[in-house]
């Protein structure tokens, strides 16, 4: 398949707004990771609502994505002749640096190492046969399910946030420093993500072969809402108010389920529409093309705009939580938005895309004569 693939801008686009949805109530609390730690313990009905929107469901979905993208190289390369995983290999690796470095300048909960991880550990599966595959995701999967019920049990026997580190909300250097000395604390999300990025990648890989964002895919995209969106959601909206104790049921079983159901939703409602892209779909579309730049500037603004070193909005408008989170989300993916489809006018790639692209092709440039 080499033509480029509408739906999976869009649903990148909605994945890269969805993840700031669920990391601007990080930056928006004065109490900063420490906070989030808290495993949403004092949060009101109204705060836990907004919440449930978006915890966990775009951070699925933008795994299923990657495993897409991951088949989608597989076949590229295979096409091409290609040893795989080859240079693959080193495209992981560099998403590994951006992740680590995005994780010491910007932000505590990035998601890039795991996903480089994870793709390493992939990209060895996605050729195999469908039973050597079906294998390692039933294997992945009980994996993340024992670790979820572990954690669980745990946050059951002892309450939520004991010994949280302090987050320091003024100094840059002093945020850089904390991340630094509680690399274990907070890259601990690790444990959840790759086992359960190699079900999604994999999951992701099989639903692109078997047409779900084709026109043969109407019947897959149904039962994926139908799963997804008619059993997922009712039983996320449970998990989110249960609790502490349920965090990573929340978050780490039940949301990707969700993320199942969005990815069929979005997908048959981009493949239902004709003519040109409005506006709406058009910036939506240009953050896709744009998701690395985009993941990255957000967190970006929202430190610039919540932190004490920048604006500091989040003491000064503590007072309007929870009200005044989705406006500042809206804000960002406004701007963003705005920023992604001024810079596409002019260049093929986000700005860090081409940055990237240009380290990826690095070594094989340096090896011509």
């Amino acid at each position: 398949m080499t033509r480029r693939i509408d739906a999976l801008d869009v649903l990148r686009g909605v994945a890269i707004m969805g993840t700031l949805g669920t990391n601007i109530w990080i930056f928006t609390a004065p109490g900063g990771s420490a906070e989030f730690l808290q495993f949403g313990g004092g949060a009101g009905a109204v705060e836990t609502f907004l919440k449930f929107l978006s915890n966990g469901k775009f951070l699925g979905l933008l795994t299923l994505l990657f495993g897409v993208g991951l088949e989608l190289q597989y076949r590229s390369a295979v096409r091409r002749g290609l040893t795989w995983p080859g240079r693959y290999l080193w495209r992981a690796t560099l998403l590994f640096v951006e992740g680590a470095l995005h994780y010491v300048l910007v932000f505590e909960f990035d998601v890039l190492m795991g996903y480089a991880i994870t793709s390493m550990i992939v990209a060895y599966l996605v050729g195999r046969s469908d039973r050597a595959v079906t294998a390692w995701m039933v294997a992945a999967g009980a994996v993340h399910v024992a670790m979820v019920a572990l954690v669980t049990a745990a946050l059951m026997a002892v309450p939520a946030g004991g010994g949280t580190p302090i987050y320091p909300p003024d100094g840059w250097l002093d945020q850089v420093a904390f991340r630094l000395r509680h690399v274990a604390v907070f890259r601990a999300e690790l444990v959840f993500i790759i086992p359960m990025g190699t079900v999604l990648f994999l999951l992701g890989a099989r639903l692109l072969r078997a047409g779900v964002f084709e026109e043969r895919g109407a019947g897959l995209r149904r039962k994926l809402i139908v799963i997804g969106l008619g059993v997922g959601v009712p039983l996320n909206l449970a998990t989110s108010f249960a609790g502490p104790a349920w965090f990573a049921v929340d978050r780490y079983l039940m949301a990707p389920l969700v993320a199942l159901g969005l990815l069929g939703m979005i997908t048959s409602i981009v493949l239902g529409m004709g003519g040109a892209p409005g506006v709406l779909r058009k910036g939506i579309t240009d953050v896709g093309r744009t998701a690395l730049s985009c993941y990255v500037f957000q967190n970006l603004a929202a430190s610039v705009l919540c932190y004490g070193w920048g604006l500091g909005l989040a003491d000064r408008f503590d007072g309007l939580r929870p009200w005044w989170v989705p406006v500042g989300w809206a804000g960002i993916c406004v701007l963003f938005m705005v920023l992604s489809s001024v810079w596409l006018r002019r260049f093929s790639r986000g700005p860090l895309e081409l940055a990237w692209q240009w380290a990826y092709q690095a070594p094989a440039l340096a090896r011509r004569p």
